[in-house]
């Protein structure tokens, strides 16, 4: 027993030596596990950016309200009335210029997308004059703020960039009125850099909203206190609105793309590593064919088939191991920082960049183990079977 760490030691260093010999059939096991892996983390990658940039949009300071039952802004209807209520509703901070609220409208537009060239979904904001100072971090990178009661426009960072036609001093064609791109604002990535924004009143007037608007923003005089203005929202009959925190809304929303991201990926990935698991599984077993002699050779000279068997699955553990590897530095090469859009909550594009992780670089890794678990274990056994009377053979 004292014998059998040297001897499965042995094996395997003699069998990883052999691999340039093997060099084409351990080629396909090696880019098959790699293709598996960039596909997975690939997707992976694509829930977690969508997932940061939108759970990270948003302010536990600041509450929006919807019609009850809305599950996005898209689909809710505040009234003029209702505003007027809201804004001396109790927790609501003031500045020096009275209430800190801002009553919005969500409505969508055509972008073309840069590469393609093909039509999608982008959400115009209008916003009060409070509703930029509600949103902190607000940066204008370029140009200017909009002027309150014109078609001015200002767009976000990851519009302008996915999207053609919104550069500064362009005019755009919307709800058969003419707008002009003033601005480009950054807000540290947020799904607020998807937006294009004007001012509420002009797009209430061009786009025929009447005196309606979709939802309201304010600021907590105290976030601890949040209920209180909740309460305050569902119990009022003239009311009957539901209350979320920002921070709360934005991480409800990016939940539910992320995970049909996540469902989409998974699958995908298992189905591949299916093929991956039958690539390993030829070679492996073409390997011990090919070595047969060999192996029955060192069982005449006393080798354990345990040690045959330990060989042949940390070979099969390594070409996986080795293509794992490849697949993760394929996608961090290919796809992290990789800027795309996708649809979000409301039915509009959200801008967001791939982001991989240490954490999900180790599930791409384990699933390429577990690619080379399976694929080597059964070959395995049958090298630790294989008959000392083969080394005979001529």
């Amino acid at each position: 027993m004292s014998r059998l760490p040297a001897q499965i030691s042995a094996v395997v260093i003699m069998n990883l030596r052999s691999l340039p010999s093997r060099a084409s059939i351990s080629l396909v096991t090696l880019v098959a596990v790699a293709v598996v892996v960039t596909v997975l983390l690939s997707f992976l990658a694509m829930a977690n950016g969508f997932r940061a940039t939108v759970a990270g949009t948003g302010s536990p300071d600041v509450a929006i309200l919807l019609r009850e039952g809305s599950e996005a802004e898209l689909n809710s209807t505040i009234t003029r009335e209702q505003v007027n209520l809201l804004v001396d509703a109790p927790n609501v901070a003031r500045g020096p210029e009275g209430p800190l609220a801002s009553a919005e409208l969500y409505v969508i537009v055509d972008g073309i997308k840069r590469e393609g060239g093909t039509r999608a979904n982008l959400p115009l904001r209008g916003i009060e004059p409070a509703g930029v100072a509600l949103r902190e971090g607000v940066q204008i990178v370029e140009g200017r703020m909009f002027n309150p009661g014109t078609n001015e426009i200002v767009v976000g960072q990851g519009a302008m960039r996915e999207f053609a036609g919104f550069e500064l001093g362009k005019e755009l064609r919307f709800s058969r009125s003419t707008w002009k791109v003033v601005g480009v604002f950054a807000m540290r990535g947020s799904v607020f850099e998807s937006e294009l924004w004007a001012d509420a009143r002009s797009v209430q007037s061009l786009f025929n909203r009447g005196s309606r608007f979709q939802t309201m923003r304010l600021k907590l005089a105290d976030p601890s206190r949040f209920a209180e203005l909740r309460d305050f929202a569902k119990n009022d009959p003239r009311l009957q609105l539901e209350a979320k925190t920002e921070q709360a809304y934005y991480a409800g929303q990016s939940q539910r793309t992320s995970d049909l991201i996540m469902l989409l990926g998974w699958p995908l990935g298992i189905a591949m590593a299916f093929g991956a698991l039958a690539g390993a599984l030829n070679t492996m077993y073409t390997s011990v064919l090919m070595r047969s002699r060999e192996i029955a050779t060192l069982r005449a000279l006393g080798f354990s088939g345990i040690a045959a068997f330990a060989g042949t699955l940390v070979e099969s553990l390594v070409l996986s191991m080795a293509g794992g590897v490849l697949g993760a530095l394929a996608t961090w090469l290919f796809f992290d920082g990789l800027s795309a859009s996708t649809l979000g909550g409301s039915f509009t594009q959200v801008v967001f960049s791939f982001q991989l992780t240490p954490a999900l670089v180790l599930q791409g890794a384990l699933l390429a183990l577990l690619i080379g678990l399976v694929g080597g274990v059964f070959p395995a056994w049958r090298a630790a079977r294989t008959p000392v009377s083969t080394a005979f053979r001529l």
